[in-house]
């Protein structure tokens, strides 16, 4: 393996075991680094530190070992999956009412560029660092094998996520397996996930814990859904007892995935009606108490720190849309998936928010991803999920 070789003092957030290596770190040359590949990390000293996929950016080094002389092969994966799936076990995510859950989460299972997710038999991939786009055999293999997993089929779906600069041109297929079906089920209920042209992964398992929290606050509610994507929090939401459940998105595909969504749980279900329908113009024409419980789901606002200011101005406007219009005694659900975006950033978007519509407002819940969506705790910028539940007078 080729060495890296770090300036003189650049050394100490490994040694506090953060997983990233920033080029300004690096006094060694790198014309001689392919990208992608297994190097080994030095102190100025020659003190060995670990080894990472190399890659040409300001993220030079993700880490995948503290020790010099693990071997980065498949039994190395073997191990780093086995060890993610005995803690999904633990946490009692494998059952019978319930097979769709996050296998790995880059950092948080100290595999940085992955995330993988499965759905029953079927395992969705995603690289976000070249290296682990060069070793996706090695992974799918791996997967295939993990004990008591059971997966059969493995869909590599890392088109938009690998960086374009790397001229790659990665194609989302399956590389082990093929289509034998894409329902799921979450806690009892059934969900058609599209991987294959779907947003992420095809389905938002991160936000599994909340739609469970939002099913205790929805019976007798009138509830809208904006940014409804598959419809989680609505399916959720009629199981809970929602008096009517109404789902917005402004994609046309994603309002007819939610509706199959509604049909295959509930059949005909004049508890639900759906609108392909941009967001602020919805909430700006709705009327006053329309609704008891409002869920704010939006895409990430800001996706690099360079649009947060831009992406603080998107949250107070549509939260205080929301606060302004909400029935009285009403719940709001509010999320951000803005990794750039910070939880004191946001609850400060969504003060500002509810300081503008006058309204009296109480913070009842505040939410983050689950926990298998782990973070690391030498890596505190894999917290990504924020989320406010608000009773407004």
């Amino acid at each position: 393996m080729n060495t890296i070789r770090l300036r003189r003092g650049k050394e100490e957030s490994l040694l506090r075991f953060h997983p990233w290596v920033f080029s300004g770190a690096i006094a060694s040359p790198v014309d001689n680094l392919e990208e992608g590949e297994v190097v080994v990390v030095e102190s100025h000293d020659g003190t060995p530190l670990g080894s990472g996929h190399y890659q040409i950016g300001t993220i030079a080094v993700r880490m995948l070992s503290t020790d010099r002389e693990t071997r980065i092969d498949g039994d190395f994966y073997k191990d780093r999956l086995g060890k993610a799936l005995e803690m999904r076990k633990a946490l009692g995510l494998m059952r019978s009412d319930n097979n769709a859950f996050r296998l790995v989460h880059g950092e948080g299972d100290f595999l940085p560029g992955l995330v993988v997710d499965i759905y029953g038999d079927n395992a969705v991939v995603q690289a976000h660092s070249v290296g682990m786009h060069y070793a996706r055999e090695l992974i799918a293999d791996a997967l295939c094998e993990l004990p008591g997993a059971g997966i059969k089929n493995v869909y590599y779906k890392s088109e938009t996520t690998l960086p374009y600069k790397a001229e790659l041109d990665p194609v989302n297929e399956y590389i082990r397996g093929a289509n034998t079906g894409n329902v799921a089920i979450e806690n009892g209920l059934k969900f058609h996930v599209d991987w294959l042209k779907g947003q992420k992964t095809g389905f938002f398992v991160d936000q599994r814990d909340n739609r469970s929290l939002l099913e205790k606050y929805a019976k007798g509610q009138k509830v809208l859904n904006m940014f409804c994507y598959t419809g989680g929090f609505s399916v959720y939401a009629l199981r809970g007892g929602a008096e009517s459940v109404v789902s917005v998105d402004s994609s046309a595909k994603a309002i007819a995935l939610t509706d199959a969504n509604v049909t295959l749980n509930y059949g005909e279900c004049d508890r639900h009606k759906s609108h392909a329908v941009d967001a602020f113009k919805f909430l700006g024409e709705m009327e006053y108490g329309a609704y008891d419980l409002i869920v704010l789901d939006p895409p990430a606002f800001a996706k690099h720190r360079g649009a947060i200011k831009n992406a603080l101005r998107g949250y107070q406007k549509l939260n205080a849309a929301a606060i302004e219009k909400i029935a009285p005694g009403g719940i709001l659900f509010t999320f951000s998936c803005s990794q750039a975006i910070s939880r004191e950033q946001f609850r400060l978007a969504v003060f500002s928010a509810a300081a503008q519509t006058g309204r009296k407002v109480r913070i009842l819940h505040q939410l983050t991803q689950p926990a298998d969506h782990p973070v690391n705790i030498y890596h505190p910028e894999g917290e990504y999920l924020k989320g406010l539940i608000l009773y407004i007078e």
